[in-house]
């Protein structure tokens, strides 16, 4: 697909950040839980995220809707999106990529899809049409973040993350069917009142939202939060250690 834009809250590393769909015009904040700020832990052999790792804006899992192809409700929250390309996106950058596939995520019982994409600035972009040529330009990859996304919550105690579709990988038309869906939902949530209390749709570009309010407010609005602090949160040195999991589902089971 032309035209799809991504925004990068995350890049290679640790820090739990995410759009923070609580809040007014849903900035980029890290990730909080129980009063501590949330990291991801190092399992083997990754360091952190091993790509971009964004969302598509004006998307959302729709919470009341049941897939029918995972079985599970949405997850409340705009669409992952996996970025494959060699350049490292700075935080909060939006770029333009072409849609290659998407894998079905089922965790905790949500549905939480993971779209597969490229830059369309990257080398390789020209050559990648589809899910098939991710296979065939980089062998691994694939494999890997499914791996990744399998475990990387183990360590947190949580149980390993379980895939629609056998954990097979699905290709450009139907993620773009996935995408399609989503944003109607999102259309839905902007445009009407009493859609949903968990997600604040303040903005400025919707002209017929309820949420819309003018640039001005938006800047007064902006204005009136804290000042950052200059001090550096303590992190526990736990979040660097390298976490070991016995994988209990073979990756040729996915394979």
């Amino acid at each position: 697909s032309s035209g799809i834009n991504a925004e990068w809250p995350l890049r290679p590393g640790n820090a739990k950040m995410e759009i923070c769909k609580e809040e007014p015009l849903n900035p980029i904040k890290q990730d909080v839980k129980k009063g501590k700020l949330r990291f991801v832990n190092n399992v083997f052999p990754y360091h952190g995220y091993m790509w971009n790792y964004g969302a598509l804006p004006q998307t959302w899992e729709d919470p009341s809707h049941v897939d029918k192809n995972t079985e599970a409700k949405g997850d409340n929250d705009p669409l992952d999106v996996v970025e494959v390309g060699a350049a490292v996106a700075t935080r909060g950058e939006v770029k333009e990529v072409k849609i290659l596939g998407v894998l079905a995520m089922i965790d905790e019982g949500e549905t939480d899809w993971k779209i597969v994409c490229i830059d369309r600035k990257d080398p390789l972009a020209e050559q990648m049409n589809d899910i098939s040529d991710v296979m065939k330009l980089m062998p691994g990859i694939l494999e890997a973040t499914r791996d990744w996304f399998r475990i990387y919550k183990v360590p947190t105690g949580k149980p390993m993350n379980e895939f629609g579709f056998n954990g097979e990988w699905k290709g450009r038309d139907f993620a773009n069917k996935i995408i399609k869906e989503t944003n109607g939902f999102w259309k839905n949530l902007v445009l009407n009142k009493g859609v949903t209390d968990d997600v604040n749709a303040t903005n400025t570009t919707v002209k017929d939202s309820p949420g819309n309010i003018s640039p001005g407010d938006a800047a007064d609005l902006l204005n009136r939060q804290p000042k950052a602090s200059s001090t550096v949160p303590v992190v526990s040195s736990s979040t660097q250690d390298q976490c070991f999991v016995n994988r209990t589902v073979s990756e040729a089971v996915c394979a």
